[in-house]
């Protein structure tokens, strides 16, 4: 069984730190799960282009409000409570609005090893 708490994950290499986000990354590759879990915040005000090449995501607002724009289709409202699939490896632009930041609930397959970060075109390396 594994029990970890956010706190103990936000104060550990789990967290990781960008310019428009953070994620604390509470279950990785390494756990064996199949999956990787995460709450990642969307720093408000922000836009941060991603492109999930190699990886699938589940992204569910837990508080906060802002939209994703697919790129070349539709924008759709985030608020909480609202669940968006990246089903397709869509590129997308992530935007919080200036009222406050965006906390989510991520889950990635496959699994993230834990230290990734956007590369210039918003894709997350396949890591074996």
């Amino acid at each position: 069984m594994i029990v970890r708490t956010l706190q103990e994950c936000e104060q550990s290499e789990r967290r990781v730190v960008a310019e428009t986000w953070e994620s604390t990354r509470m279950i990785l590759k390494e756990d064996q799960m199949g999956f990787s879990f995460h709450i990642t915040t969307i720093y408000k005000g922000t836009d941060t282009h991603i492109h999930y090449k190699n990886h699938l995501e589940s992204v569910y607002c837990m508080s906060g409000e802002g939209e994703i724009e697919v790129v070349g289709g539709k924008r759709y409202p985030i608020k909480p409570g609202t669940l968006y699939v990246l089903d397709k490896h869509d590129e997308h632009y992530l935007r919080a609005h200036k009222k406050g930041d965006m906390v989510m609930a991520c889950v990635f397959n496959p699994p993230l090893t834990g230290a990734e970060t956007h590369d210039k075109d918003g894709v997350y390396p396949l890591v074996d």
